[in-house]
C-alpha cells in the first residue's frame, strides 16, 4: 500500500481564515531550567553532574541558548556556573551560555570574570522591574534606573559582553517609561531586549501587542537588535502567549522543562518546541525530549502529571473503546503514521514514544485482542472474554500483571 500523507486528511482550521504564518527569521529558544525554574520553592537544585547532563539534552534537541545561573547570588553559583560553561567549551557545544544579572556593576563583575577564565562569551542577561507598582514598592525614581542602566550596560559592553537587557514585568508597564528603558539599554550598547511576563499577565492579545511595540522601537534605533519573549503561566497562557510573541517579531522565547519556575511557573519548553514544530517554524529532532524531560523531573524532585501533554504517562495512551479501535484499525492499514496521527494531535513519533492501547471499563473486545497480539499471546474467543468482562467490573485499567494472572488462570483451567 502506498504511503498516506496524514496532512490531507486533516484539515487545520488553525488556519482556515489566514495564511500559514512563517518567521521571518529563525525561532530561537532559551532554556532557563537551572536558573530561573530553580526559583520554584518546591524544587530542589540538582547536583552539578545532573546540571551537566541536562545540559547535554538541551544541545540535543537544538536549544540556541542556556541561562547557567546568576553568579551574583554567591559562591556555588559561580561554581556551577563555571563548571558548565567549561563543559560548554570542552565539549564544543553550540548552544550559547547567559548569565542573570541585576542592573548593577557589582552582578555584572563575576560574568567578566567567568568569561574570562574561560575564554568563552556570556551574554548578560541585565534585568531591572519596570512596571509603575513594582517601582513604587521599591521607591524606584526613572533617574535611578536609567542611570543604572546605561552604568550596567556600559561596563558590560565595555568587557566585552554581548547584552540582553530585560525589563521585569513589561506587560503591566507603561509605554513611555519602557521606550525610555530600552532606549538607554540600546544606546548603551545592548544588542537584544526582553520582554518579561513576570506575573503571567499577558494575554496573546496583549503580547502581540507589547512585542509589535517594542519592535518599532528598536527598528529606530538599531534595527539589528533582537528581541525575546519571557513568560510566566500564572493564568495558564505561557504557551499561547509565546506562540503569539513569535507571530509579532520575537525572534527567541524563554522556557523551561516542565515549565518549572516561581509560584506557577515558566512557559514549559518541551510545549514550546512541540508546538513549534507542529507549526512548521522550526524542524529540530525532538525524539530526546521525554529522556530531558525525565531527567529534570528526576534531579529536581518534580512529578510530572498523568496526564501532562507530550511526557505525560498518559499522553499517548487510551482505554476507550472507540478510540482504541479507529488506531488498531489505521495500523492494520500499515500506516504507521496514520496510527499515530487519527486520535492524536501530536504524533508520538516524534518524542521516540508510541500509541499504547489498554484494557479498561470503557473499553472494547478490539482493545483486548489487540493486547494479546502485540504480545504473541492468541486471542482466543474465551480468553478474550474472561479479559473483556474483567474489565468491564473493574474500576480502573487493568495492569500488566492483572491481564497476566488471567492469561494463567485461563491457561490453568
Amino acid at each position: 500500500m502506498a504511503d498516506i500523507n496524514t496532512k490531507k486528511l486533516i484539515y487545520d482550521w488553525n488556519q482556515h481564515e489566514t495564511e500559514p504564518f512563517k518567521p521571518q527569521r529563525p525561532v530561537e529558544f532559551d532554556d532557563e531550567t537551572l536558573r530561573d525554574g530553580l526559583q520554584s520553592p518546591s524544587v530542589v537544585d540538582p547536583d552539578i553532574e545532573d546540571k551537566i547532563r541536562i545540559l547535554h539534552y538541551m544541545e540535543k534537541l537544538g536549544i540556541q541558548a542556556v541561562d547557567i545561573g546568576l553568579p551574583a547570588a554567591g559562591p556555588r553559583a559561580v561554581e556551577d556556573a563555571g563548571r558548565l560553561l567549561k563543559e560548554i567549551v570542552d565539549a564544543g557545544m553550540k548552544i550559547s551560555p547567559n548569565c542573570a544579572a541585576r542592573t548593577l556593576e557589582n552582578d555584572v563583575r563575576p560574568i567578566v570574570e567567568l568569561s574570562q577564565k574561560y575564554g568563552k562569551a556570556i551574554e548578560a542577561a541585565t534585568f531591572i522591574g519596570s512596571s509603575p507598582i513594582r517601582q513604587y514598592a521599591e521607591n524606584w525614581d526613572l533617574d535611578f534606573m536609567l542611570k543604572n542602566i546605561e552604568k550596567a550596560i556600559t561596563f558590560a559592553v565595555k568587557h566585552d559582553l554581548p547584552v540582553m537587557f530585560v525589563t521585569e514585568d513589561t506587560t503591566r508597564a507603561h509605554p513611555e517609561h519602557l521606550k525610555m528603558l530600552y532606549t538607554t539599554a540600546i544606546r548603551a550598547g545592548a544588542k537584544r531586549i526582553c520582554c518579561a511576563d513576570t506575573v503571567g499577565h499577558a494575554t496573546p492579545q496583549g503580547a502581540r501587542a507589547i512585542i509589535r511595540f517594542l519592535r518599532r522601537l528598536a527598528d529606530t534605533i538599531d534595527p539589528e537588535v533582537k528581541i525575546d519573549w519571557h513568560g510566566h503561566k500564572d493564568r495558564g497562557l505561557s504557551v499561547a502567549t509565546a506562540l503569539a510573541a513569535i507571530e509579532a517579531g520575537a525572534d527567541r522565547v524563554h522556557g523551561t522543562a516542565l515549565g518549572i519556575g516561581e509560584r506557577c511557573g515558566n512557559a514549559p519548553m518541551e510545549q514550546l518546541l512541540v508546538n513549534c514544530k507542529l507549526l512548521g517554524w522550526i524542524d529540530n529532532d525532538l525524539t530526546a525530549l521525554l529522556d530531558y524531560v525525565e531527567l529534570v523531573s528526576r534531579a529536581t524532585h518534580t512529578a510530572i502529571p498523568r496526564n501532562y501533554p507530550m511526557v505525560g504517562m498518559d499522553a499517548f495512551r487510551t482505554a476507550t473503546g472507540v478510540h482504541a479501535a479507529a488506531i488498531i484499525k489505521a495500523q492494520r492499514k500499515g500506516e504507521a503514521d496514520l496510527a499515530d496521527r487519527v486520535y492524536s494531535s501530536v504524533p508520538a513519533s516524534w518524542l521516540g514514544r508510541q500509541q499504547i492501547i489498554d484494557i479498561g471499563p470503557m473499553s472494547g473486545e478490539s482493545n483486548v485482542i489487540h493486547w494479546l497480539e502485540t504480545r504473541g499471546i492468541e486471542a482466543r474467543p474465551e480468553l478474550v472474554r474472561a479479559i473483556f468482562e474483567k474489565a468491564k467490573t473493574s474500576k480502573t485499567t487493568l495492569s500488566e500483571e492483572d491481564i497476566q494472572a488471567i492469561i494463567r488462570n485461563f491457561e490453568s483451567n
